[in-house]
């Protein structure tokens, strides 16, 4: 049996509303946000590809899935992090963006790691 803590990447994730890309009349509301990916483990792992689901305050769901972030695979080893910023655009004034980052490890092994949910919005739009 593996230590759980073998294979184990934390991230976090701070988010921006960007107005001057944004069009409320035309419901497009643009966010910006920036992913810390940490890893926590006790072996180097590289980051292969990305799933995101983006849903909004109306359930409509985005679902992105590519190689990489940023077009890059970024290589981390034990207590090494990785930054990056991106966006996306919903519809509506709030919504949520969750997903996972699928990993290769240094000895073989493949991995999911869970992007926890985070929350869009507009400031001032949720208490």
């Amino acid at each position: 049996m593996q230590d759980q803590t073998t294979h184990r990447i934390d991230v976090s994730a701070s988010t921006k509303y960007l107005p001057e890309q944004s069009q409320p009349d035309r419901d497009r509301y643009v966010f910006a946000y920036t992913i810390t990916i940490s890893n926590a483990g006790t072996v180097p792992a590289r980051l292969l590809t990305r799933h995101w689901i983006i849903t909004d305050a109306n359930d409509k769901v985005q679902e992105v899935r590519g190689d990489g972030v940023v077009g890059q695979q970024p290589y981390l080893a034990p207590g090494m992090s990785f930054e990056y910023t991106s966006g996306t655009m919903i519809e509506t004034p709030v919504g949520t963006m969750r997903g996972s980052y699928q990993m290769i490890a240094d000895d073989g092994s493949t991995f999911s790691t869970e992007i926890p949910q985070f929350t869009l919005s507009v400031p001032r739009t949720l208490h």
